[in-house]
């Protein structure tokens, strides 16, 4: 695919269904007379991995205008001189104009550089840019060290954690028995090659006589977290707060443990936490929310997270009618797609080693199986967000229909579509029936949610040649 074809891609999706900016593109309703943020624009996609696209013609409320010749050659001419002379090098600019929907648009498209970060021009290498959320922002300094290694080619996983350590103080950091127990494998008697084989899987490297602790090593298998300087801040955090809002704190639990190491128990603490105790004959703890959406939005969390954002950890909030997970880093697709998408991952070989330690799953199908869990149990959908530099889910306590919003029915309704049609169906009005447990002889209030997702957006009919409201079945607006 082109950039040009890509554009036109990437420009419906960030109006339909629901209008956003998103990283890799920015609405442009006019040419700034700001020069430097202009550059601080083209500095932030330069450093964004593919790049990314300046598009004139859109508004701020997403409504489209023509670009006259006129305006077009104006802000070519300008943005190609920014680039030339503003940035620490000089990056060349496309550029493209073309009809969509009756609207001449102009798309700008800044390529990805090789050597990460840009920055302006005449200040320090600190003064660098990259987007997130659908904005440009000035990139952190844990962030720029990132981009430098990564433009290295040394991604975080492979950076060092503790260096020089014994063989016998490596075997004291790391759990490696936990290494071999979820690796079916038998735990060799030897010292040394029990460390190499914490070695094949990238969890620390032979330096002579000593070891090299991998940041991967640390962060999936460490004791004690706290024992690898620059790692502490990668803790898990649980809270539980009275009532509904974080006022008042009950309790709050931070994690010591690798991810790998602590994460079934960390599942087992939240499910306890958010269970109800039902009284009989036999006291029973009932779980709230299904065990297996907990766990996919926890490992999501883990591995999606961005490691470069300071002062921000993977953060479960428990209220009493939700469940918050947080995670630092904007989500790297739009929330709307996380059902269809393929998975992509920040942290490819964190993703990876997670995945064939049986964590989580790698071909995408986690998110489906939390969705369908939460569909059995009637629950509300579960709902994604995305700020600046933050990713965060919420799943909700069941609550009566009735006591739904119009917006929380459309997107169950939707994400109902979204799963059944990665099954090669679409959904009715029975099946939407059956999605919130509504009686057979209610198919009006069925109806109802479906009207009002069409309207939305957020599905349309699989086959419009149906006219009948009877017979007709719908799929998302993506498919």
């Amino acid at each position: 695919m082109t950039w040009k074809e890509k554009a036109l891609s990437i420009l419906e999706d960030s109006l339909y269904p629901v209008a956003t900016e998103l990283n890799d593109l920015d609405w442009k309703s006019g040419l700034s007379c700001k020069t430097e943020r202009l550059a601080q624009h083209l500095c932030a996609f330069s450093n964004l991995k593919g790049g990314g696209l300046l598009v004139f013609g859109v508004n701020n409320d997403a409504t489209l205008f023509s670009v006259t010749k006129e305006e077009c050659d104006e802000i070519i001419q300008r943005l190609g001189n920014i680039a030339k002379n503003n940035l620490s090098v000089a990056i060349t600019i496309e550029h493209w104009t073309t009809d969509y929907k009756g609207h001449s648009l102009l798309f700008i498209h800044i390529p990805e550089q090789i050597d990460k970060p840009t920055h302006l021009r005449g200040k320090e290498i600190w003064d660098s840019y990259t987007r997130s959320a659908g904005q440009t922002v000035k990139m952190s300094r844990s962030q720029i060290k990132s981009l430098i290694a990564d433009s290295q080619g040394l991604s975080f996983e492979q950076r060092i954690a503790k260096e020089n350590v014994t063989t016998d103080e490596l075997l004291e950091l790391l759990d490696y028995s936990k290494y071999f127990e979820m690796s079916n494998k038998e735990i060799p008697k030897d010292k040394t090659t029990i460390a190499k084989r914490l070695e094949e899987f990238d969890l620390c490297i032979q330096n002579g006589d000593t070891w090299h602790i991998t940041n991967m090593g640390a962060v999936l298998f460490a004791k004690d977290i706290s024992k690898f300087d620059g790692l502490q801040t990668h803790s898990v955090i649980v809270r539980k707060y009275v009532g509904s809002n974080n006022r008042e704190l009950l309790s709050e639990q931070v994690g010591k443990m690798g991810y790998v190491v602590g994460f079934e128990g960390l599942v087992e603490y939240i499910n306890k936490l958010t269970s109800v105790e039902e009284m009989g004959v036999v006291r029973k703890m009932i779980p709230s929310y299904p065990k297996i959406a907990i766990r996919e939005f926890v490992a999501n969390a883990l591995i999606h997270q961005d490691f470069a954002i300071e002062g921000m950890q993977v953060v479960v909030e428990i209220f009493d009618n939700r469940i918050s997970i947080t995670n630092p880093g904007a989500p790297l697709h739009d929330v709307n797609r996380l059902l269809d998408l393929p998975p992509q991952s920040r942290n490819e070989q964190l993703a990876h080693a997670m995945f064939m330690l049986g964590i989580c799953e790698r071909r995408g199908s986690g998110i489906d199986r939390a969705v369908e869990a939460i569909e059995a149990m009637l629950l509300p959908a579960a709902k994604i967000t995305k700020g600046e530099n933050h990713t965060r889910v919420f799943l909700f306590m069941q609550k009566n229909l009735s006591d739904m919003t119009k917006q929380e029915k459309i997107d169950a309704c939707y994400q109902h579509a979204c799963l059944v049609y990665e099954d090669h169906r679409a959904i009715n009005n029975q099946s939407v029936r059956e999605r919130f447990g509504i009686d057979k002889n209610q198919s009006a209030v069925a109806s109802r949610i479906i009207a009002d997702t069409l309207e939305a957006k957020k599905i349309k009919l699989s086959d419009e040649s149906i006219t009948s409201k009877k017979y007709a079945t719908y799929i998302p607006y993506y498919a």
